[in-house]
């Protein structure tokens, strides 16, 4: 649970009840920097007029940090649960200003920027971004980062989401507090970046950006470049379950399809014709790809009625088809599978149950009652999680 501790001293320059802008600063030992981080927040603050205060998250540190922040004139939030986001969580919570201006307490971003980040929210703009790229200082940023990535995560989540945001990482940037629940934002690691910039995009939030200086940080760092660029990726795929589920199920269904045609026709392909082990792994493909669909479809389901998630297309397609379209689907596919499979016992049977030469047709059928009856049950499924709307 988080505290508030106030200091002695003054803790905002302002009313309290009358801010314009909180600086929210997550820290985790960085008793080098945060001091000259909040005193520039505030000497800044104060020299443009800004009715302001500095709140800083203290993620559990074990140095002097909290104690140096509150001496240098912030508002400590304690939040012992460790990480990125449930530091920022905390800050959020506590803050009071109209707007939010969020920056790390490592020196890396200036907060003399924190003007212009007013003014852009002053124009309507909801969230407003930073964009480090083209202003790296010498050192700031380690090549893998900034040739690697950052640009191949900036580019899948703008892939996958459509937000147009270059630099989806940047550290330094603002949002009206009043747009916090529709964000409802949750994740507790570095991945609350590309949280944020997500869930803004699927809002239709106003979004701005403008250039920013990245200048070399102070004391040690605290990111971990593989995992935490994992956990990046990692959220960027579980929060979009068409690339991860439906576009790759319905490929292989699609090839796997493709091949069992193939086969059964006996065509020749590049001299050779397609036997019993081609088929075999055609029907696997089929099988595969059905069930990874019917898995998004109900990540789909999961995310709108219980994440709150909009999707168009999944509103689409859940306004058009129902229970009963999944079930009668299925119930066809695996009854055309089981007739071809009673053709094939009774020409069996008329052949005076000699040897068996319908390998493939067999395979294939079983293949389609398979399929029938996935389809059949995950339409049950998709049903059960639509519940939670009634």
């Amino acid at each position: 649970m988080s505290t508030l501790e106030r200091p002695n001293i003054p803790a905002v320059r302002h009313d309290p009840d009358h801010l314009t802008v909180s600086v929210v600063i997550p820290c985790l030992n960085e008793e080098e920097n945060i001091e000259a981080c909040v005193r520039s927040a505030l000497e800044v603050m104060e020299r443009e007029g800004i009715a302001g205060e500095v709140v800083v998250a203290d993620n559990n540190s074990e140095d002097r940090s909290a104690e140096i922040a509150v001496e240098a004139g912030a508002r400590v939030v304690h939040e012992t649960r460790r990480g990125y986001g449930s530091a920022y969580l905390a800050g959020f919570a506590a803050a009071r200003g109209k707007y939010i201006v969020m920056g790390d307490a490592d020196l890396t971003y200036d907060f003399a920027e924190i003007p212009r980040f007013v003014t852009e929210l002053d124009k309507g703009a909801e969230l407003v971004m930073g964009d480090r790229m083209d202003n790296i200082q010498p050192g700031a940023m380690p090549w893998l980062h900034r040739y690697v990535g950052n640009p191949l995560l900036s580019g899948t989540l703008n892939f996958f989401f459509k937000t147009g945001i270059r630099d989806a990482h940047c550290g330094m940037r603002a949002l009206r507090r009043d747009v916090l629940p529709r964000l409802d934002l949750r994740t507790t690691g570095m991945e609350f970046a590309s949280e944020m910039v997500i869930r803004a995009g699927k809002e239709e939030l106003t979004v701005a950006e403008f250039p920013i200086d990245y200048h070399p940080r102070g004391g040690t760092s605290k990111l971990s470049t593989f995992r935490d660029g994992w956990r990046h990726l990692r959220f960027l795929l579980v929060h979009s379950p068409t690339h991860l589920f439906m576009l790759p199920g319905a490929i292989l269904a699609f090839i796997g399809t493709l091949i069992a045609a193939i086969s059964l026709s006996q065509i020749d392909i590049f001299g050779r014709e397609w036997e019993i082990h081609t088929m075999i792994g055609g029907a696997l493909l089929m099988i595969v790809g059905t069930q990874i669909v019917a898995l998004g479809l109900c990540a789909h389901a999961y995310g709108t009625y219980f994440m709150g998630e909009k999707d168009a297309w999944f509103d689409r397609m859940r306004a058009r088809f129902r229970l009963e379209h999944g079930l009668v689907l299925g119930g066809a596919v695996a009854l055309v599978g089981l007739v071809v499979a009673a053709v094939i016992v009774g020409t069996w049977i008329a052949n005076d149950a000699g040897q068996l030469s319908e390998e493939r047709l067999a395979v294939f059928a079983a293949t389609l009652v398979i399929v029938g009856v996935q389809v059949f049950f995950s339409s049950f499924l998709l049903s059960i999680l639509g519940l939670r709307r009634r």
